[in-house]
Formats: C-alpha cells, structure tokens, sequence
C-alpha cells in the first residue's frame, strides 16, 4: 500500500487536479472492462502533458512507486487494472486529449495519447478524411491503449493493424526519459524502429504520450449486402472470390452466427429484417473515395458469383443509408446481447484464412463433448482470421465462476486446436494480466525470452504494469 506521504508527493507536482485518491471514484479505474477483477490503488494520477508524465515517473523510481498506465480502460484482457496490493498508481491519460495537428496533405493526424478514438476520427473526417482504425468501445478507448494493444477492429482486411496506421510517436520510458518521434514520414530508415517497440507492449515498457496515424482519403461510396450462407459455405474460398473481384475496396468481411445475430436482435429496439442462413451470414463492404465507381454494380457481380458457387443461399444490399447502419447496428450489438442473456466466456480466436473451417468443425466437436448444452455465440472479422468464439454462460449461472470453470478447461482444448493450425489464442485483445500463463503454454520460448529481455532493457527497475505481459528476464529461466 502506497504512504499517504507518498500520495502527497504526487499532489505537489500534479496539483489537486492531477491526483484522484477519493475511493468511491477508484473503483472505476480500478475493476476492468469485464468486471472479472479488481484491483487496488490508492491513488489515480492525470498528468496534463508530457512534461509531467515524465515527471510522474522520475518521482515513481525514486519512491519505489509501480505505475499503471491506463487508457480508456477498455482493456479485456485487465491490461490497464493494478494488481491487489494497492503498491501500484494508476496513471489515467484523461487529461491529454488534444487533437494536436491534422495535415490534409501528408494525410496525418497528430494527437495526445489520451485522445478518444471517436473524437480523432471526427477530426479527420472534418478535413475530409479517414482514420480508419474503428472498433466496438471507440467511443471510450484512447490512442494511447490502442497502440498499447494494437487494436485491430472492423477493417483490419483493408487497412491493418493499429500498428499500420502508427507514423510516429512520444513516450516516456520508465526512467523519466522522453522519446520524441512525432515525425509524419513514410518512410524514415534510420536504425531500430523504436515506436513499434511500444505497440502491443500494453503499458510494460513505458508510457505513450503522443502519435503519428496515418490518415486515408475518406470514402464519399460505400456498398453494402448482407449475405445468408449455404449450409456447408467455403468461408476462406467466398472470401478469396470476393477479394480477388473487388480488389482494393473490401473493407470489411464480417462472420455472425445465427446465435450470435438473435443476440443482438434482441437487444436492439429496431433491428433490421435480415437473418442467417444454414450456414450463418456475411456482412460485406465496400468502400471509395472515388465518385466515378459504381460499386453498387460492383457488388451485384460479385453476389453474383458467389451464387454461381453455391455458398450463399440469398443476399440484401443495402439501398439507403439508413439499411447500411442497421446492419451495422446488429453487428456491433452482438458483445451487449451476449451481455444481456447473462454475458459469456470470450476467446479472441486467429486462425490462418485456411484453417478457420477447420477450427469451426474441431472446435463445435469439441464444445459438444465437453456439454453438449452449452451454446456459442460466434462472429468476428473473417477478413482477418479472426473468430470471436465465446460460449454463453447458461441462464442463472454465476458469470465469474462459469468463466473460471471453462477458462480452465474447454476455453485450454479450444486454444490448443487453434496453436495446431498455426493461430493464436489472442488475435486482437493483447495478453494483460489474464492472459499470461497462455503466453508461457503457448508462445514460442524464444520469443518469449526475447520479450523479457526487452522488458528488462526498457525496464530494469520493473516501475511499469508489473505483472502483465511478461516478467524481467531471468538467465536461468531458459538454461
């Protein structure tokens, strides 16, 4: 537990403003996104700029003081949570939420890392442009965590990674030392690209304070169709047609179950008239800046095709704005359905595009022998390989336990089917403090050393999330 001599210190140099000590408003910080863990703190800090952000940690070292940094505290994976011992400050980044530059002509933004997702896509699109990093909690998560998870989201098939949209950045290590890199460039082959040292690092290796992203021109056409697929659909080989016929302007292909969509549906007050077929359903988009291409007829040919071979049973494109954002609406009500019927154990599943009907077909037999009762709620951005396979919890249970309970031996066959195709057991929500002992069973031992023994470089006296990620290297762990 942090001195309350300790807590002081931090008010002389933050001021009042800067320090949160009150415990009715800790809670907030302190219980993750899920409401599976919280943590204790006594003591939120909201540093105003880089300056004090650099200042916050200097003092931290000299008191012995573990820092949080947090985000919008959307984390799944209790990345941004403190652990239990009430030795570790939070850091919130609240208070650096200015929109720094947007260059129409270098199509970049520059932005505090404490900037909301939504308010930088609003910036961009008001000079005509798009960041087109877009995902279910952007109207509350910050820059700074979605570099810190590498957040991916609804277009990664087009536009990638957070970490493809990083140009440059700001940080502060964990000595009080200030990497600034806040250049526009494209390209800039000058040694070891240290930015990308801090992308998917949730917190570890220091704290992010500013970013570079890359904009693109923002699209003035959109098609969209939703797609009811046959009972034993080639999902890879109907993604392969639909990219190879549509070129560049896929932006989203999106699975949902039927399960998944009677979720959403029912937690909507309006939902739109589409359903699944046997197979469940697409949602399909595309997207131009370019006024000249009619991509309405585009994506009849494409529909087309994909009805030629058999794996859509029937299609709806939108013909109104107003249909495009209903399907849209389903889409991103699946996770507050699942919520609604009593919420579910959620595994953030990535497959090689060639596998995934493999790990369906491997992963329903082995749901069904676990307990043939159970039900899934499955969907997720088939663009990518990326399957949200996430098993409700049975009505009347207890949430946390029934998490406990299948975390600890279905959700383990679930993982060990995806490692065997190639994937992974966290596609898109980083590893925090949940995910860890997956990363031990699962992650490649060299790699693993190799990541703790950019920790200790970055991080030898281990002031930053300690306990999530990864430990300070230890020679004798890989002897």
């Amino acid at each position: 537990m942090l001195p309350s001599d300790h807590v002081q210190a931090f008010r002389d140099l933050l001021g009042g403003a800067g320090v949160v000590d009150d415990q009715q408003r800790l809670t907030t910080y302190t219980t993750d996104q899920r409401q599976l863990f919280t943590g204790s703190t006594v003591a939120v800090l909201k540093p105003a700029t880089t300056k004090q952000v650099a200042d916050v940690v200097r003092l931290a070292v000299r008191l012995g003081v573990g820092l949080v940094p947090q985000g919008g505290n959307t984390s799944y994976c209790g990345g941004a949570t403190p652990n239990a011992s009430g030795g570790q400050a939070i850091v919130s980044l609240e208070r650096m939420d200015t929109i720094r530059e947007v260059d129409s002509l270098s199509m970049s933004i520059s932005v505090d890392a404490g900037a909301i997702l939504k308010n930088v896509q609003d910036a961009a699109a008001s000079a005509g442009l798009l960041l087109p990093l877009s995902l279910g909690a952007e109207g509350s998560c910050r820059i700074g965590g979605n570099i810190g998870t590498n957040a991916g989201g609804l277009s990664v098939v087009r536009y990638g990674m957070t970490r493809d949209l990083l140009l440059g950045i700001e940080a502060v290590l964990p000595d009080g030392t200030i990497v600034s890199d806040m250049r526009k460039l494209r390209k800039n082959n000058t040694g070891y690209d240290v930015k990308q040292c801090f992308v998917g690092s949730e917190g570890t290796l220091g704290i992010v304070t500013g970013a570079v992203l890359r904009l693109v021109p923002l699209p003035v056409r959109r098609a969209t169709a939703w797609l009811k697929l046959a009972k034993d659909a080639a999902l890879a080989e109907l993604l392969a047609l639909v990219r190879h016929e549509s070129g560049e302007l896929l932006t989203t292909f999106e699975f949902i179950s039927a399960r998944s969509i009677a979720l959403a549906t029912g937690a909507m007050a309006n939902p739109p008239s589409v359903d699944a077929g046997p197979g469940g359903a697409i949602l399909v988009e595309f997207a131009s800046s370019s006024r000249h291409l009619d991509l309405d007829h585009l994506m009849e040919a494409v529909l087309s095709e994909a009805f030629e071979s058999g794996w859509v049973e029937d299609a709806y494109l939108a013909q109104s704005g107003a249909q495009r954002a209903a399907m849209w609406e389903l889409r991103e009500t699946i996770p507050e359905g699942e919520k609604r019927w009593g919420g579910s154990v959620k595994h953030d599943i990535s497959v090689p595009l060639s596998s995934i009907q493999r790990f369906l077909d491997v992963a329903g037999e082995q749901v069904r022998n676990y307990d043939a009762d159970l039900e899934l709620s499955v969907y997720g951005h088939l663009g990518d390989g990326n399957l949200h396979y996430n098993v409700l919890a049975p009505q009347g249970a207890d949430r946390i336990e029934f998490t406990r309970l299948i975390e600890g031996s279905l959700s383990l066959r679930l993982y060990d089917t995806a490692a065997v195709l190639g994937g992974t057991f966290s596609a898109e929500h980083g590893v925090g403090r949940f995910k860890r002992h997956l990363l031990e069973k699962y992650g490649d031992a060299g790699r693993v050393a190799a990541m703790r023994r950019i920790k200790t470089a970055f991080d030898p006296e281990n002031i930053m999330n300690t306990g999530a990620v990864v430990s300070l290297f230890e020679p004798e762990s890989v002897r």
